[in-house]
């Protein structure tokens, strides 16, 4: 498998291309998994997303990833480790979109543990945040699994609506 990023216990983490649009899709179309976003992708804006993160992998080396499970091949979602700013400051976040069918089984944990670790020992940073939307108790459970706490808050616009959102801190110093 080319563009090999990282791998976990199960999963594979790699550079997505336009090949990989209908597996991205169904994640991006689907209203259950974007419920928090308040939108549903179409197929221009599918497009821009899979541009997007390839413009961040030849920037950053980061962005978005496929996850493909290594035992089936399928693609369960899209974990990310990537540059933001909010309110003026740089920060390395952590991302995750899973497919639907393969939420509650430990996915966005895994991923997000390995990009943590990843962003501690390979890019020596001293802390990482996820940004969630308040009401997005699973995705606030994951971050918090991960031993992130909720540092501050923000409002995000996005697509002229403004939207709170938690920033969870994960700082190296309390990775044990």
């Amino acid at each position: 498998m080319d563009n090999i990023f990282l791998e976990t216990k199960r999963l594979i983490l790699r550079q997505m291309s336009e090949n990989d649009f209908s597996d991205i899709a169904e994640m991006l179309k689907n209203p259950n998994v974007m419920y928090a976003w308040e939108y549903i992708f179409d197929d221009i804006d599918v497009l821009k997303w899979i541009k997007k993160n390839r413009e961040y992998y030849k920037k950053y080396g980061l962005g978005y990833f496929l996850a493909v499970e290594k035992e089936t091949s399928k693609t369960v979602g899209q974990i990310a480790l990537m540059p933001d700013i909010v309110d003026g400051i740089e920060y390395y976040e952590i991302g995750y979109i899973l497919k639907e069918k393969f939420w509650n089984k430990g996915y966005a944990l895994e991923g997000a543990n390995v990009m943590i670790n990843y962003a501690f020992n390979n890019l020596k940073l001293k802390s990482v945040i996820f940004e969630i939307r308040p009401e997005n108790l699973s995705s606030r459970k994951v971050a918090e699994k991960c031993g992130a706490v909720v540092t501050g808050e923000f409002v995000k616009n996005v697509r002229g609506k403004n939207m709170k959102h938690l920033i969870y801190t994960v700082s190296n110093a309390s990775i044990k």
